[in-house]
């Protein structure tokens, strides 16, 4: 039996609503703080409403990943996935092997394309040629693409930012505390699309089971389901379809500095058998290059730190080139 004909059962998860705290009312924040804690380490997941992004936005952005990814495979391929993770992947041409979740051993159907911060062409790092530093490729000839992703890139990444005094105060720490390390932040988009599969094989996905590398994830619902996470059981769930919501979770990176405070829970996509199913997942980072350590709320005499001091850049690294194919690749070419 495929995963695709397994009975998943629907599960509610808590939901944040920011409208006062984004008002500037500071007297939500504790409550906040309190319901996301107790989200992220029962589910790793939970929604926000008025969270003040514009569904005109929201609709715009999946409009623009169905019109891009409807284009002839020579136009997208035109800007191929680089060393830097920007552009686009082609279907069956990524498998996530290093999962602790499942043995993934088939290449997942979907495609997608890559975007992530601009750091303009005086950065240093930019001009030094180091990894993920390099600039966006976006396709040609789509009159106003480029503009309506760097919109939405923009809104997103200042919700994040605009939401990590809840993330500090969850974790009892000051509430500015992650300021200094969200500077100059990554923030990576994957626009994706998921073309039906009528007949999934076994262990066969849209996109394996996995946990984000980062710190947080935004990803507004899709029009059609697939999406499924992993409970503290071990059993698989769906998030059920709220309207004007947000879905976030946690990511690796977090999972590591809070010393497994806070959970990374694994999720995978199922493709639709008749259906085209298109995402929009958004990953709001700490900046590549600060040295991280656990974080002192999270770590005592009886709870040493489990992970390295690291950076944000030192994991990301790490993991593409033990998880995607395509990375190992540019390896190789590095020292060949």
């Amino acid at each position: 039996m495929s995963d695709s004909e397994q009975v998943i059962r629907t599960q509610e998860l808590p939901i944040l609503d920011l409208s006062n705290f984004l008002k500037g009312q500071d007297g939500d924040l504790d409550l906040l703080a309190d319901q996301l804690c107790k989200a992220v380490e029962e589910f790793g997941f939970f929604f926000i409403k008025n969270h003040g992004v514009s569904e005109t936005l929201i609709k715009s952005v999946f409009s623009e990943n169905e019109r891009w990814h409807s284009q002839p495979m020579e136009n997208k391929v035109a800007i191929a996935i680089d060393d830097n993770q920007r552009g686009y992947i082609q279907p069956k041409a990524t498998l996530i092997k290093h999962s602790t979740y499942n043995e993934n051993t088939n290449l997942d159907t979907n495609e997608t394309t890559v975007f992530a911060t601009d750091y303009g062409v005086d950065n240093p790092n930019r001009k030094k040629g180091k990894r993920f530093y390099g600039e966006n490729q976006w396709p040609e000839d789509l009159p106003g693409f480029k503009e309506v992703v760097q919109q939405y890139m923009s809104v997103m990444t200042n919700l994040g930012k605009t939401m990590l005094p809840i993330w500090a105060t969850a974790l009892k720490l000051d509430k500015d505390f992650f300021a200094p390390y969200f500077e100059n932040n990554h923030t990576y988009f994957r626009m994706s699309h998921y073309p039906p599969v009528p007949n999934l094989g076994k262990n066969e996905f849209g996109i394996g089971p996995h946990a984000d590398t980062g710190f947080m994830t935004f990803l507004p619902q899709a029009a059609v389901d697939g999406l499924e996470i992993l409970d503290l059981d071990g059993e698989w769930f769906r998030p059920p379809k709220m309207d004007d919501c947000i879905l976030v979770n946690t990511g690796q990176f977090l999972e590591r500095w809070s010393n497994e405070k806070f959970r990374a829970s694994p999720h995978r996509v199922i493709p639709p058998k008749n259906m085209h199913r298109y995402s929009i997942a958004l990953f709001v980072n700490s900046s590549l290059d600060p040295i991280c350590e656990c974080l002192p709320t999270c770590h005592s005499e009886s709870n040493p730190p489990k992970y390295p001091t690291e950076s944000y850049w030192d994991f990301y690294n790490w993991y593409m080139i033990n998880s995607y194919p395509h990375y190992a690749e540019f390896e190789e070419q590095k020292t060949a």
